[in-house]
């Protein structure tokens, strides 16, 4: 697959074969456009996917849309709150007990708010912002932790913007909240790391980077508009996919970009 960004760092995902047989993953967020192709290229590469979002009529066409695409695929969906620790817990839980592992969470609950100067800032956007890209962080991580441990290939993966290590006046709050988000991930990462002894991490906690998203849908609503530099949904859900093609203490703690790194 062609990287549209041209860039050299984001080859790390190209090679593998991409196939999930067997593995178990849960997507938080799932009912969006990053959401929706992730479901699809799991469910494509024969993992049992469990998908998780807030809006029940979002998250049910998405299950459907990757179970017709992919006959025979188990593609499931819960209604959870993430932003209740119990719930998210619960539905942690449940996903385990009922498939028997959990491999995965790859986590894409997003939102962005942002002001056309750094003084003219809302700071109700913080309050917005560091629920939803950071209490779900959390919440998913401390839920999925002991599950993903027991897991011989458990991965957490995080989706990340460039802007949180390189943020804007304009963004300060976006930024601010993303770069929390990551930081949080790391240290998961370094739990999963010593976890693993002297043998090495066996699960994982990665940050996939990237400017922006675009799907057909944008592209439809603005056709002369270039996103450059933005990765496509399917490209993110390919690079999702080949995580579990690397080893573990390859990619735990590590920032993988999908965007010339900043």
């Amino acid at each position: 697959m062609d990287d549209e960004n041209g860039d050299p760092n984001a080859s790390w995902w190209i090679e593998g074969s991409g196939r999930l047989d067997g593995a178990v993953i849960a997507v938080a967020g799932a009912a969006g456009p990053a959401g929706r192709a992730t479901l699809l290229r799991l469910a494509e590469a024969g993992a049992t996917v469990v998908g998780s979002d807030a809006d029940p009529a979002r998250l049910a066409e998405a299950v459907d849309a990757a179970r017709y695409a992919h006959g025979g695929a188990t593609v499931t969906g819960d209604t959870v709150d993430l932003l209740d620790l119990d719930a998210t817990r619960v539905w942690a839980e449940k996903t385990e007990k009922e498939f028997g592992r959990i491999d995965g969470l790859v986590h894409l609950v997003g939102g962005w708010r942002g002001s056309a100067t750094f003084a003219d800032t809302d700071l109700a956007d913080w309050d917005l912002l560091e629920k939803l890209l950071i209490r779900t962080v959390q919440h998913t991580s401390l839920a999925f932790h002991d599950g993903l441990l027991r897991s011989d290939r458990g991965r957490y993966l995080l989706i990340s913007a460039a802007g949180a290590s390189k943020p804007t006046a304009g963004n300060a709050a976006y930024a601010a909240s993303k770069a929390a988000a990551e930081a949080w991930t790391l240290a998961l990462g370094d739990a999963f790391r010593k976890a693993g002894g002297d043998e090495g991490p066996r699960s994982a906690a990665a940050i996939l980077v990237i400017k922006a998203l675009v799907h057909d849908a944008m592209r439809a609503e603005r056709p002369n508009a270039k996103f450059a530099g933005f990765t496509d949904v399917t490209d993110l859900a390919e690079a999702i996919a080949g995580v579990w093609d690397r080893p573990a203490q390859d990619v735990n703690g590590k920032r993988l970009w999908l965007t010339p790194e900043s």
